[in-house]
């Protein structure tokens, strides 16, 4: 069957995650790639999402959602520098036009904003809440830090009890760098050490005048941070610690759908909302060129099933170079996120990741795992077995 380059819209849901603050944040941390979005508006002074377009939001997204449960993602900047009283309007939204669905809340912050009343809130609510975090202090204060210029890693630690306390589920976020990515198990083992059980890695990967930035992650380097965590979690931690990429890997090996659109063979299911109703692509793509219009005279589900949003999904891997086609992995990452794709590849071709070395040595490294336990997912067994295999002895 010849190949198609259409996706049928309706073959995915609608989501669009949220900024009720746009750009504005309390730290600087040197390596963020979206405060300087705040420039997209510079004669615009209050950027705060006002009640009024937050209904209109809320009106669109549910009545375009075509499946039973619904999911509100609400990030920055730092999504807690809008005040409770807006979530809690957003709830009261949410129950208004919801028509009995059930609706869950994810809300991503730095967490040094967190108090007992931002908690118990989000505990009576059932907020997933992602916090960021670096790994253990020198490793986190490296980079992120406050708008003078201290250390925020205690801060962070003081709002991650505070979850705990209220009994708040939360995950963790964690941002590799040039130097973090030096202390693999330290990180993973630090994570572990809070009792978090659902771990995200982001590499970092930005340019500064048209160059990779100093504290992006070395690509090769990635790979072994990777190969170091998995070969620790293989031993003992399949099933109990749930790593995002490793699950992912593992989705793509089997054919299913990975639960990170960045190793998907398409995207553009997920759209971004600013502060003002202005609609983008992905959070990612936050420039002009890639704004789909603008919630208060466009539609929602207009914008995201657009030709234009089905072109940017399908470009993924319709724009990967022939290096990346021809590749044995590309089952696995699909050329990874398409703002990554800042080299060339051997041939001179545009549009290799940066990342792909590193991805490419930990798929290898890998596949005899993946093997196993995909294996044991055929013929229904749990993959966690791979812990009792002659592989891991």
């Amino acid at each position: 069957m010849a190949q198609t380059n259409y996706i049928s819209p309706f073959a995915r849901p609608l989501y669009v995650m949220l900024k009720p603050v746009g750009a504005v944040c309390n730290l600087r941390c040197q390596y963020c790639y979206y405060l300087e979005k705040k420039g997209l508006y510079p004669d615009i002074k209050n950027h705060v999402m006002t009640e009024e377009l937050l209904e209109e939001f809320i009106e669109q997204y549910l009545n375009s959602q075509t499946q039973p449960e619904v999911l509100f993602t609400w990030h920055g900047g730092e999504a807690l520098m809008r005040n409770i009283g807006f979530y809690k309007k957003a709830l009261e939204l949410q129950r208004k036009y919801g028509r009995g669905r059930h609706i869950e809340n994810c809300l991503q912050t730095n967490g040094t904003l967190l108090t007992d009343e931002w908690c118990r809130f989000f505990k009576e609510n059932n907020f997933l809440i992602g916090i960021s975090i670096d790994g253990p202090q020198h490793c986190h204060d490296k980079y992120r830090k406050t708008r003078d210029g201290r250390p925020s890693f205690y801060n962070v630690m003081k709002g991650i009890s505070l979850l705990k306390k209220h009994g708040v589920e939360f995950n963790v976020m964690g941002v590799v760098n040039d130097y973090n990515v030096d202390y693999p198990l330290e990180f993973y083992n630090f994570f572990k050490s809070i009792d978090c059980r659902y771990i995200q890695f982001a590499p970092i990967v930005e340019t500064e005048d048209g160059q990779p930035a100093s504290w992006n992650v070395p690509a090769e380097k990635w790979g072994d941070f990777l190969i170091a965590i998995f070969d620790e979690w293989v031993k003992q931690d399949v099933g109990k610690y749930y790593i995002q990429y490793f699950d992912s890997t593992l989705a793509n090996w089997v054919g299913e759908k990975p639960g990170v659109c960045i190793l998907a063979k398409t995207c553009g299911h997920a759209g971004v909302m600013e502060f003002n109703g202005d609609v983008y692509s992905c959070d990612h793509f936050v420039y002009p060129e890639y704004k789909l219009g603008n919630i208060r005279k466009d539609t929602l589900t207009g914008m995201m099933y657009s030709d234009r949003q089905i072109k940017f999904g399908n470009d993924k891997y319709e724009k990967l170079p022939s290096t990346c086609k021809d590749c044995e992995f590309l089952f696995a990452c699909y050329g990874e996120c398409p703002k990554n794709r800042i080299i060339k590849t051997e041939q001179g071709e545009d549009g290799l990741n940066y990342l792909c070395k590193g991805y490419y040595k930990f798929f290898r490294h890998v596949a005899p795992y993946m093997d196993f336990m995909k294996k044991e997912l055929e013929n229904k067994r749990p993959p966690a077995n791979i812990m009792y295999s002659d592989l891991v002895k």
